[in-house]
């Protein structure tokens, strides 16, 4: 017995598919027009479609900041195979994506107001200790040595509570000034 993939879209009650309804759109048929399902689902669809259109010719431009973000994630993509020891009691020892913990580090950063998370290293640096270098964007406004304190004591607070590390170094460099 052959299988085949079912063709017809969503039944409306009265046997005809939305599909069908959608492909008359401009052109309905004498039962498009007098039928009250095909007849709702026909104004469903001109809402959809007048929407749609009024969101293509809308001219927008991306938030700033996003081909850095995107950049970002593809660098952390490409490091997702190293991973860090977890500090855990017991024989079997358990470890962490650098990627993963890179973004808690990163999530704690941007928590901070006027402050953006830019690029975050994590690695082993031996003798039970993590070392993780983040870079930071901070804004005019909230530029003081103050903001940097919090963010490391955000950071250090959330691999405690969320990784579980009790000894991280973290070289915190702030390398870019965002417009408030």
């Amino acid at each position: 017995m052959a299988l085949e993939p079912d063709t017809r879209g969503y039944a409306l009650p009265c046997g005809r598919d939305v599909e069908g309804v959608w492909a008359g759109l401009d052109d309905p048929d004498e039962h498009q027009l007098s039928c009250p399902d095909c007849t709702a689902v026909r104004a469903s669809l001109l809402v959809l479609r007048q929407a749609t259109a009024e969101l293509a010719e809308e001219d927008l431009e991306p938030p700033p900041g996003l081909t850095s973000r995107i950049m970002s994630a593809v660098r952390a993509d490409l490091r997702r195979g190293d991973r860090v020891e977890l500090f855990t009691e017991g024989a079997d020892t358990a470890r962490i994506s650098a990627q993963a913990a890179a973004a808690v580090i990163r999530w704690a950063a941007d928590g901070v107001p006027g402050v953006q998370a830019r690029r975050c290293r994590v690695s082993e640096t031996g003798s039970g200790a993590i070392g993780a270098d983040l870079e930071i964007a901070v804004d005019g406004e909230h530029l003081s040595p103050a903001t940097v304190r919090v963010v490391r004591e955000r950071v250090l607070a959330a691999v405690t509570a969320r990784i579980g590390w009790p000894n991280v170094t973290l070289d915190l460099t702030v390398v870019d000034l965002l417009d408030p």
